[in-house]
């Protein structure tokens, strides 16, 4: 299995990188947009409902809607910085709430578990302020600056890969604690407390490599650990809702990981988490 996840992440990490950096900003939109839309389709195994494309159709209209309201113009998006980080920080309340949920996991789950439309809201808090902060940071200063935004759409994705290969490694040499038992009971707070520290200094590393503007080395390492710890929850969160939905997987597209939802649980905590304390402030 972990060969298999290896080889796999081994093929897919250049992809995104590639896609990052050198796919014009509309072809960028629409293949976050895809992920987005097959992230949502996975979700559908999470909800309490007898028609998949039932569940489905809903989350899947408010996305698409959101593009009249948040329209994208051919050198980016065409909203002010208020406007977006709005819907960042959407994504980052709710994950204050996932927060709340996965702490009172299973006790507390008692009034979402079997609500169809509850559910189906999560997945729409989870999934649209992801897609919108990838496309805020892409976008950063764009005209000026085209790859500004690329550097950071990738410090994200290497702060959560870092993150996950720290607790990996520091949970499997120093793991005894268990960090949420009835929700993962594989993850420890050694591994976790490995995972933030290799999460912030890659961060920093990287930031200062590419030249990231920030106001304080200090204020980035705090954002970085604050989004790592995010990250950390998506999994978690993600994990919950699998569980009660009696599911291994979210789905089978990628061999060794499962599916979309799996590989990019994380970072959809992450980016909306980062977006807001990148642009308040670092």
């Amino acid at each position: 299995m972990l060969k298999q996840r290896v080889l796999t992440a081994s093929v897919l990490a250049p992809l995104v990188i590639a896609g990052i950096f050198f796919l014009p900003f509309q072809l960028f939109i629409i293949a976050v947009a895809s992920v987005t839309l097959l992230g949502h389709w996975e979700w559908t195994k999470f909800v309490a409902s007898s028609s998949r494309v039932g569940a489905f159709a809903l989350p899947a209209i408010v996305l698409l809607g959101s593009a009249f309201l948040l329209p994208v113009t051919g050198n980016g998006l065409d909203i002010s910085w208020f406007n977006g980080g709005a819907v960042a920080l959407v994504g980052a309340l709710w994950w204050l709430l996932a927060t709340g949920m996965v702490l009172k996991y299973p006790k507390g789950a008692s009034w979402w578990a079997n609500n169809a439309a509850l559910q189906q809201g999560f997945g729409v808090l989870t999934l649209l302020p992801f897609l919108w902060s990838v496309l805020l940071l892409r976008a950063y200063h764009y005209e000026l600056e085209p790859y500004l935004g690329a550097k950071l759409v990738l410090i994200v994705c290497l702060l959560v890969w870092s993150a996950d290969t720290g607790a990996y490694f520091a949970g499997k040499r120093f793991g005894k604690r268990k960090m949420a038992p009835s929700v993962s009971p594989n993850k420890t707070v050694e591994g976790l407390i490995g995972g933030l520290i290799a999460s912030v200094a890659v961060t920093i590393g990287a930031a200062q490599y590419f030249s990231i503007p920030f106001s304080s080395l200090p204020m980035l390492g705090l954002v970085a650990l604050v989004t790592s710890f995010a990250s950390v929850l998506g999994d978690l969160a993600e994990s919950m809702f699998k569980r009660v939905a009696g599911v291994k997987d979210s789905g089978s597209i990628l061999p060794g990981h499962g599916g979309i939802l799996d590989r990019i649980d994380s970072l959809t905590a992450a980016f909306p988490v980062f977006t807001v304390l990148y642009f308040w402030l670092a």
